[in-house]
């Protein structure tokens, strides 16, 4: 009987370390690069990359818009389940950034600012 429970102990210990060990593995993850394209945005502004980086457990991102490479810092960067949520200034103008993890290769959100809400769709397969 000593040896069931035992046994039973150790699958039961066994089966909780594994599905952890998945659980882990599944996690949505922010960093890379992501490009974007939208044509609801203001001239300049319409496609570009969001960096996202992780270093020491704080999250950075940077925006660059066009092929100037004009890069924006994200300000006040949080990630939190599958949510990143980070502001620029555009021409003296705080933009509010929302954006879902879908997968590995997808972001969805909107950028809100006083002319509106823009749609963002982001992609990581097309950024090298």
């Amino acid at each position: 009987m000593k040896s069931k429970i035992i046994s039973f102990l150790i699958v039961t210990i066994f089966s909780s370390l594994m599905v952890n060990a998945q659980d882990n593995g599944n996690k949505k993850d922010p960093v890379g690069k992501w490009k974007f394209e939208t044509i609801s945005a203001p001239e300049g502004y319409s496609s570009g990359v969001i960096n996202v980086i992780l270093t020491e457990k704080e999250y950075t991102a940077t925006m660059e818009f066009g092929e100037d490479e004009y890069k924006l810092p994200g300000e006040k960067v949080i990630f939190r389940n599958d949510s990143l949520t980070f502001s620029i200034n555009i021409e003296y103008e705080q933009v509010k950034i929302s954006l879902k993890v879908e997968n590995n290769i997808k972001m969805t959100g909107q950028a809100v600012y006083s002319g509106g809400t823009v749609p963002l769709i982001l992609s990581k397969d097309s950024v090298k």
